[in-house]
Parts: C-alpha cells; structure tokens; sequence
C-alpha cells in the first residue's frame, strides 16, 4: 500500500462517518441478539431481453438485496464485508491507497477468491454513494482525473485502441501527428481510470470517439464496455459509459471488404460462439445499436474471426494509412 503525500480525498470525512454509522449498527445487532443485516441496491446496465422493450437504466435502483446472517449463503460475503469495511476505514484515516489485490492478500484464507473481495468493495460504493477511487482502493496517481484542469488540444478526434501493440504500430506510425488524433488504450479491457479519463476528454473536448478492437467476441465486448459500461459496476454506469463512442472496426464484413487472405481467419471457438450468443440477448443492441447487432450476428453466422493486425498482410503501415483514415471517412459521410 502507499501513501498519498499530502492529496487527501475530501470525501474521506463523510465516508469515514458512513462506516463508523454501518459499524454501529451492526454491533448494536450483535449485542441485542439480532442478526445484522445490510440493505444493499441492486443496480444493472442491461438485460437479455433481445427485443429491447425493458426500461433498464444503470442509474435507478431496482430494489435492495438483504445481506444477513440467517441466510447461509451470505455469512460469508457479509464477513468478506465488515473485514474489507475496515480495511477501507484504515486507508481513509491514514490517507493511504491500496489496490483490490493487495486488499485480498491481507486475509487470503478468509476471502479465498479475488471475486469476493470485488464484490465487498463494488457494495460498499453501493452503500456509500461513492466510487472506489473514494475508498482509496486504487493507485493513487491515475484515478484523480477530474483534477485534471486546462485539458487543450489540436486533435479532431479520439481513437481508442483494444491492443497495446496495436497503439505501437501507430505510435511508430507517426499516426497521431499524421491525423491530429488522440490515441488511447485500455490494453484489454479497460480499467476504471482508463475509462473515467476518456469520459473526461470527450466531455471536456467535445470530440467525437471511435473504437478499434479484433473483430472476435472479447474485441466486441471490450467495446461494449467503453460504451456501455459493464454489468460488475452498473451502479456507476453512468459515470463512466460513453454513448458517444462510435464502432470504428474491425466488422466481420471488412474481411471481404479489405480483401484479407482466408489464412487470417481463425475458427470461432466453443466458448466464443457462447459469448457470441449471450452477447446476442444484451437489450442495448437491440435498443441503441442494431447495427452493432448485425454485425455480431454476421460474426456468428460465419463462424470466424480475425485480428486487428490482419490488416499487416497489406504492407506493415497499412492499418494507419489506409484502414482507419478510409473508416473515418466513411463515417464522417
């Protein structure tokens, strides 16, 4: 865990009175005999209604889950709770930062699994009103973007990278001098920081955003996340999703389109074509991006997917200079 020199959260007294009144509550249960009970909201960004007639909104509550000792099933997660609730409390008074991981290592025989110790803190942001980086679960550096002031630039747009290696073909490229473009990249899914950043700049900048992943199931969901945010934190969807995001590529259909070599294609696995499906079921598609819909279905169809560097079998630059110029323009038209 570090330190954070002299940047306090000024959230921290609040949060701090919020625990000590949680704590209390709970011990008042134990010495009057009761069984504590947490009331937790329940929060989701979609459902799999394939029609897209449900009313699914990240933002409202869709009742509470209660979290108590008689049930079985929840022993556990409210132990898990009340430990990674002091852990909090600690970083907060001390003005400390300390990552989800280094939170689980503390008591690994207790929490036994990363996930459980996701979900304490994904409850206790539901609980507390906050986001993590209010807890002080996270790096400290990265995650106080909105701190960031005086935010200009020369670009015309944003383009958000799935790969790492990808954001080095361009940089070697020269591509963002080249097009007067913002580059970023998640490598992989996005984290928090990453994505409460691009938020940042495109609601500072007013530029429009488009995505470029592998055209497979975890490219699609990758940047399903970027737009629509992600099931594990819908409590804080709204935030951190980006309606404005365009889908830049890559589409199954560009296979034809950008005369690729069959010998690019790989075979949708097992596990893909079950992404592939419940992706299907995701009401947003139906909803706000039918388009997307098809082309995931295209995907389905065929059997088949490709990465982004597929594009490589062209010439070595052939991604920055011809692929995604010739995509921006079809969308500018």
């Amino acid at each position: 865990m570090e330190g954070n020199g002299n940047r306090s959260s000024s959230r921290a007294p609040h949060l701090l009175s919020k625990i000590r009144e949680l704590t209390k509550s709970v011990l008042n249960d134990l010495g009057n005999g009761r069984s504590p009970s947490v009331a937790i909201d329940k929060f989701r960004n979609y459902c799999r209604n394939p029609n897209g007639s449900c009313r699914c909104k990240p933002d409202f509550s869709e009742g509470k889950e209660i979290v108590t000792f008689h049930r079985e099933s929840h022993v556990h997660r409210l132990d898990v709770l009340l430990r990674v609730l002091l852990i909090v409390q600690q970083l907060l008074q001390e003005n400390r930062h300390g990552s989800k991981r280094d939170i689980y290592y503390m008591h690994p025989s207790v929490f036994r699994d990363q996930s459980v110790v996701d979900q304490a803190i994904n409850d206790l942001c539901i609980l507390f009103g906050c986001s993590r980086h209010n807890l002080n679960v996270a790096q400290p550096v990265p995650v106080h973007v909105e701190e960031v002031e005086d935010i200009l630039t020369v670009a015309d747009y944003i383009l958000v990278v799935e790969k790492e290696s990808v954001f080095q073909r361009l940089a070697n490229d020269q591509f963002c001098r080249a097009n007067r473009c913002i580059v970023i990249t998640g490598r992989g899914y996005p984290d928090i920081p990453t994505r409460r950043f691009l938020r940042l700049l495109i609601e500072t900048l007013h530029l429009p955003a488009y995505c470029l992943v592998d055209c497979d199931p975890y490219g699609f969901d990758i940047l399903s996340t970027y737009r629509f945010g992600s099931m594990q934190m819908a409590y804080e969807a709204k935030s951190m999703c980006n309606p404005e995001m365009s889908w830049l590529g890559a589409f199954p259909s560009d296979f034809e389109k950008y005369s690729l070599p069959k010998e690019c294609l790989l075979p949708l696995t097992a596990e893909d074509k079950r992404k592939t499906e419940a992706m299907l079921l995701r009401c947003y598609l139906q909803r706000e991006a039918p388009d997307w819909r098809f082309e995931l279905e295209l995907m389905l169809q065929r059997g088949v997917k490709f990465e982004i560097e597929a594009f490589s079998v062209h010439s070595l630059s052939y991604l920055s200079r011809e692929y995604i110029p010739s995509k921006i323009q079809e969308l500018y038209n």
